[in-house]
């Protein structure tokens, strides 16, 4: 299919729910200037702010308005011109809410762009027309794909700076996906814009009249939110065992509710469930939410769960559908993809500690198997990960883990790596 003819839609749905996207790309691709743009033109920009960042564009001299004001909000950014930290901004166009995070450009804080994909719905690739394809693109294409982001989107930007001309659109289109396809990445989508005038955005603007496709927020609307691609397993982590002893109120003194949020799935009262790793079983006898008793609980809901036996739980357990149990893994030992995030190389002999959903587990490096060089896509033998370093990794751990494969299930099969000595959260792992 030419990438000027119509691309079917994704299935529309009445309730489109929430949808959490990133923007990602190299310095100066114009990531800041698209999201104040889309704010700008959807309407969602307050009066007062639109006025500030007004005054702060006269006072640099520019005769427009900088709608990357609207993102980039830290003074460094401002001074440097560039997005350092992972900028969130929240909107809504009436029939669909929005989570939106800028992610840095610069390969110094990709570490900030994997905190931004971990989330995400969709990714937005920008790449600036007269450019092409460069390192970071590839880096940031990497990093969604990894982290199994479900929706790619490639917005080849500045495209008024090359006269709107289709053939370095079509070129920019070839040489992505001829990546894409030795990255093994499947579907994406490829539209031509400009950030500064509008052109794609939310209207059309007249000046891409060769490109029949859906505009940005057309493909926004439409894209399929989280937890709706497909049937998921049943996954609760405990967070918190609620036992109100002091209470007054004798109804309250045998209450013992298990407190989490589903992260997938769904469960109702009557449900069997099996708590791991122990594996014992009981059933949901109520389901509470902030006190109020509800028939079922689904992906997203933080909620109290009351189980008809008196069974040891504590914080760390997953409480899974009893149908669900086989896909669950309890294993002492992981393989995954880890990014390494910390300015400190990774200590090969020390240990750390892996913190997946609510449950803690000291773990020691039982390999490295490659390291991706994200240039060439090549595996290369490394001894050891320095920042930015993404890599085929094992940990063998000291207590067991409820883990699933991160292409089923991103948020039991993701986990991060913690320097205990000095708190600060290193590493990054996708669950193979």
């Amino acid at each position: 299919m030419s990438a000027i003819e119509h691309i079917p839609e994704f299935e529309s749905h009445a309730d489109n729910g929430l949808l959490r996207f990133l923007t990602c790309g190299s310095v100066d691709d114009g990531k800041s200037t698209l999201i104040g743009r889309l704010l700008y033109d959807t309407k969602a920009i307050l009066a007062d702010t639109l006025h500030a960042i007004e005054k702060t564009s006269s006072r640099r001299g520019l005769a427009a308005v900088d709608l990357s004001l609207l993102t980039d909000g830290l003074q460094a950014e401002r001074e440097q011109g560039i997005t350092i930290d992972v900028a969130y901004c929240y909107f809504t166009t009436g029939t669909r809410k929005y989570i939106i995070a800028d992610a840095p450009g610069h390969e110094q804080y990709t570490r900030n762009m994997v905190t931004a994909a971990s989330t995400a719905d969709l990714a937005i690739i920008l790449i600036d027309a007269r450019k092409g394809v460069l390192t970071q693109t590839r880096r940031h294409s990497t990093i969604a794909h990894l982290l199994g982001i479900p929706h790619l989107v490639v917005a080849v930007n500045k495209m008024d700076l090359v006269d709107y001309d289709q053939a370095t659109f079509e070129r920019i289109r070839a040489d992505y996906l001829a990546f894409a396809a030795e990255l093994g990445i499947g579907e994406v989508r490829f539209l031509p814009l400009s950030a500064l005038t509008g052109d794609m955005l939310v209207e059309r603007g007249e000046n891409l009249g060769w490109y029949s496709g859906p505009t940005l927020l057309e493909i926004l609307e439409t894209a399929r939110a989280a937890h709706a691609a497909h049937d998921e397993a049943f996954r609760f982590p405990v967070q918190y065992v609620c036992r109100p002893h002091q209470s007054a109120d004798p109804k309250l003194h045998d209450y013992r509710g298990f407190m989490g949020r589903v992260e997938s799935g769904s469960i109702a009262r009557g449900d069997e469930i099996v708590v791991l790793p122990s594996g014992q079983r009981s059933r949901v006898r109520d389901i509470q939410l902030g006190g109020i008793p509800l028939p079922a609980a689904q992906a997203e809901q933080s909620v109290t769960l009351l189980l008809e036996d008196e069974i040891d739980i504590s914080r760390g357990d997953m409480i899974v559908r009893g149908g669900d149990v086989r896909s669950a893994l309890v294993t002492r030992r992981i393989e995954a993809m880890l990014c390494w995030l910390g300015e400190s190389p990774l200590n090969a002999g020390r240990k750390y500690l892996i913190r997946q959903t609510t449950r803690d587990a000291r773990g020691l490096l039982d390999g490295i198997a490659y390291r991706l060089d994200i240039n060439s896509l090549q595996q290369v033998p490394a001894e050891g990960l320095r920042m930015n370093d993404i890599a085929r990794v094992a940990f063998k751990l000291a207590q067991p883990l409820v883990v699933d494969r991160y292409a089923e299930n991103r948020a039991t099969g993701a986990f991060i790596v913690i320097d205990e000595s000095s708190n600060n959260t290193v590493g990054a792992g996708m669950i193979l």
